[in-house]
């Protein structure tokens, strides 16, 4: 048991501690654990720093968080650390809300560029050493739609925007004078809007709701040249439906960052299609990201320790921070 002055603070990162946790390593007691251990670290804690983002044991630990009082994860999802236990708890829950809106904005229009450009068919045939003259399309007038509303979905559709593109948004609540989006339409009418989008992009919270909502009824929605862009969650997507429709010609390609399994298994469609590009979970980690995941940490640890409102609460209801409390 640590006395006020000294909380104990249990971090869940594997067999990799995070650099710059020396300022915080100062003023509290610091527990560096993996999942194994993750029960036992828990006892007497105060806080829980979940840097390891993509680990599923807090759940199955959570019986021996018997003095927790804040729980702060390394990620603007929070679908790992949401569960009935947390639910139900008094238990602060923050995330890292603003680090990866950029970096994921970039991914994003560089793989609506990708397409435009023919960029991978270019690659493939310079491996070739073949000369084939080709014409491309203008991204300048296309429509994207961007589900997801939130800081991440804003800083893509500024970025597709400063492009050229029209952007609309599919959100929780319907608008007309969105600053970024224009018109945001309610996430009830996503299947009515789809088929007007060039390009489509998922970057939603993962919750009850957005689970599965992109299946067969949505890629049949959309047109035939649409391409689909996923950098939110990988259970957004139905796979299995995601590639029927590639295979059907329903869709003309898919950009996919986030899988529902991780790493992608090396026998799914996926990575032989050549309408498909596949990265491994990364739009958002730009070099240097892991330092600013501790920086955020370390920043809301000193307005805990004063007493202070955390930044980056999340509503354990809702799965993500409303707009209000950024």
């Amino acid at each position: 048991m640590f006395g006020e002055d000294s909380p104990a603070i249990t971090v869940l990162c594997g067999d990799q501690p995070p650099d710059g946790m020396e300022r915080i390593e100062r003023s509290a007691t610091v527990r560096y654990t993996d999942d194994d251990g993750l029960a036992d670290a828990l006892t007497g804690a105060d806080v829980l720093f979940v840097y390891d983002f993509l680990s599923t044991a807090v759940p199955g630990a959570w019986h021996a968080a018997d003095r927790l009082s804040w729980v702060h994860i390394a990620s603007a999802g929070v679908d790992p650390v949401i569960f009935p236990g947390m639910r139900d708890s008094d238990v602060v829950l923050t995330n890292s809300r603003g680090v990866f809106d950029a970096p994921i904005s970039e991914y994003v229009l560089g793989a609506v560029l990708a397409f435009a450009k023919d960029f991978a068919r270019s690659l493939r045939l310079q491996d070739e050493a073949r000369w084939l003259h080709r014409e491309t399309e203008r991204v300048e007038g296309r429509h994207a739609m961007v589900m997801g509303t939130g800081p991440i979905g804003r800083a893509i559709a500024r970025m597709l925007r400063a492009a050229g593109m029209r952007v609309t948004g599919i959100g929780r609540t319907a608008r007309t004078d969105d600053p970024d989006f224009g018109v945001v339409h309610p996430s009830t009418a996503l299947l009515s809007r789809l088929p007007g989008a060039d390009y489509v992009v998922a970057v939603a919270p993962l919750t009850e709701q957005t689970k599965g909502v992109f299946d067969s009824r949505a890629f049949a929605a959309m047109k035939t040249g649409a391409r689909f862009i996923n950098v939110g969650r990988g259970e957004l997507v139905v796979t299995e439906d995601l590639i029927a429709a590639l295979r059907a010609n329903e869709i003309a390609g898919a950009a996919l960052d986030v899988f529902d399994t991780e790493p992608l298994p090396a026998d799914s469609p996926l990575w032989r299609m050549e309408n498909v590009l596949v990265s491994p979970h990364m739009s958002g980690d730009a070099v240097g990201w892991r330092s600013v995941l501790v920086e955020r940490f370390a920043e809301n640890f000193d307005l805990w320790r004063a007493g202070r409102p955390l930044q980056n609460v999340v509503d354990k209801n809702l799965g993500y921070v409303p707009s209000t409390a950024a």
